[in-house]
């Protein structure tokens, strides 16, 4: 009986050696492992291998808590597989058979549970894209800049640490202190919410010592007397303002004018009153005194209040010229060039008395040649005119590219000459990139009417950057 049994546990202990063989060398006998039985597809043997960290597998983890048992384990791991000889235990000894076939599984187990968790892997990194004999790694790169001393000394804006005294926050000074250091007067003015109505009132009552006014081409003939006016705007909003009229010689003008601007109550108390008190000369730029700053946020618009606030220095010296509303429109079968003069806005002023009477003069000018001359209508009294009148020129397409118009806004005096307020030159010789912009886009969008607001320049600008405005008057 016992030669009998050898061959079963041969063959047993074979097979159990296959097991472990597949188990430490799964990599190295693929063939093997395919034929063995140890390597059919199971759950209890699936193990995800990759770059992240791999997942203990439940058979791994039931071996090392059988390890835990203690020292009874291991002695009945020990116990030797002895075959039996007769045939009435033959039961017996099948189950010593298999509790030894366990008890060996459990010591394999409890080997492999002494070994790391989870096998080291050299894992390159993934690479896509189309092969080619020159691999590149498609993993960034960290890139790191060397920086000196000096990079770190560029970031700082010297401005802010300036000690120059215009550069001072007023906001903690009291307006005694700021009349005392500036000594550029004072502002009288209220404010006032209307609920029912939704508009803000601003009411400029006067001002006073107000300093001497000051000529920087010495055009000006009364130095001891100043023409002022002011300004009134909402922040950041300037372009809808208000503006007074101008009293003659006097460094304590009264005005008592009121102005309104119709916007909602939450927007107003986002809004910054903007109040600049302008020195008015016929003969040379307007020159900017001194402003004053209320932030709306900070007052009771709906109860309204007085202030005398002290004027500040202003980073602009001069006051905007105006703005000009115009149309272009080409016609290429009829080589027609239209031009709509539509309205005008916070023209500077020209008469100490009346405001302004303004009108604008278009000249084509061809290459460096003044070809033709038209103007429209003026308007008396008014800073905000609206004209809403249309100019035609003959232009054939081939000479469109060379052509040039000039517009120039004069305050009508009937006395004298007509007052200069400012310029711009559109088309090829163009006085900015403003009107650049609108000639180009004329050019693309032929037979459309094309709009655009431009910003009045100096003469001497206008001069200085076209050609054209140099050939007009």
């Amino acid at each position: 009986m016992r030669w009998q049994l050898e061959p079963l546990n041969k063959g047993f202990l074979s097979r159990i050696s296959d097991v472990l063989l597949c188990r430490w060398t799964c990599h190295r006998c693929c063939q093997k492992c395919c034929e063995s039985s140890c390597c059919q597809s199971s759950e209890d043997e699936v193990e995800i291998l990759g770059p992240f960290p791999a997942q203990t597998p439940p058979w791994l983890m039931a071996s090392r808590s059988s390890d835990k048992d203690g020292d009874s384990v291991h002695t009945a791991s020990e116990v030797p597989l002895t075959p039996r000889t007769s045939s009435p235990d033959r039961r017996c000894s099948s189950s010593d058979t298999s509790k030894s076939t366990h008890s060996l599984t459990r010591r394999i187990s409890s080997l492999e549970s002494r070994r790391p968790s989870s096998p080291l892997i050299d894992i390159k990194p993934i690479e896509f894209g189309v092969l080619s004999a020159k691999k590149e790694p498609i993993q960034p790169s960290v890139l790191r800049r060397t920086y000196t001393p000096d990079d770190y000394f560029r970031k700082f804006e010297p401005r802010l640490y300036s000690l120059d005294s215009n550069s001072d926050d007023v906001d903690f000074l009291t307006d005694e202190e700021i009349l005392s250091k500036y000594q550029l007067g004072m502002l009288h003015f209220s404010t006032q919410y209307d609920l029912l109505h939704n508009h803000l009132t601003v009411r400029v009552i006067e001002a006073r010592d107000l300093p001497p006014p000051i000529s920087h081409d010495g055009s000006r003939q009364d130095m001891a007397h100043s023409n002022p006016y002011v300004k009134i705007c909402l922040l950041p909003d300037q372009k809808n303002s208000k503006q007074t009229g101008v009293k003659r010689k006097t460094q304590k003008p009264v005005f008592e004018e009121r102005y309104t601007f119709e916007i909602p109550f939450l927007e107003a108390q986002r809004r910054t009153l903007l109040l600049t008190v302008v020195d008015f000369d016929k003969f040379s730029r307007h020159c900017v005194i001194g402003k004053v700053s209320v932030p709306l946020c900070e007052v009771d618009l709906v109860k309204g209040g007085h202030w005398w606030k002290a004027l500040i220095p202003s980073s602009q010296n001069e006051v905007e010229l105006g703005e000009l509303l115009l149309s272009l429109n080409y016609l290429p079968s009829a080589g027609r060039l239209n031009v709509d003069v539509i309205r005008a806005k916070q023209l500077l002023q020209t008469d100490v008395s009346q405001g302004s009477d303004p009108f604008v003069k278009i000249q084509l000018v061809h290459g460096l040649k003044l070809v033709k001359t038209k103007k429209t209508s003026f308007l008396r009294g008014t800073i905000d005119p609206f004209y809403n009148e249309s100019f035609s020129f003959k232009v054939p397409q081939e000479e469109l590219e060379n052509a040039s118009l000039v517009f120039t806004v004069f305050g009508h005096n009937m006395k004298s000459s007509n007052d200069f307020i400012g310029r711009i030159v559109i088309g090829q010789y163009s006085s900015g990139p403003s009107e650049s912009n609108h000639w180009r886009r004329m050019l693309n969008t032929h037979r459309t009417a094309v709009e655009q607001w431009h910003s009045l320049r100096s003469r001497a600008e206008c001069d200085r950057v076209s050609p054209a405005s140099l050939e007009v008057t």
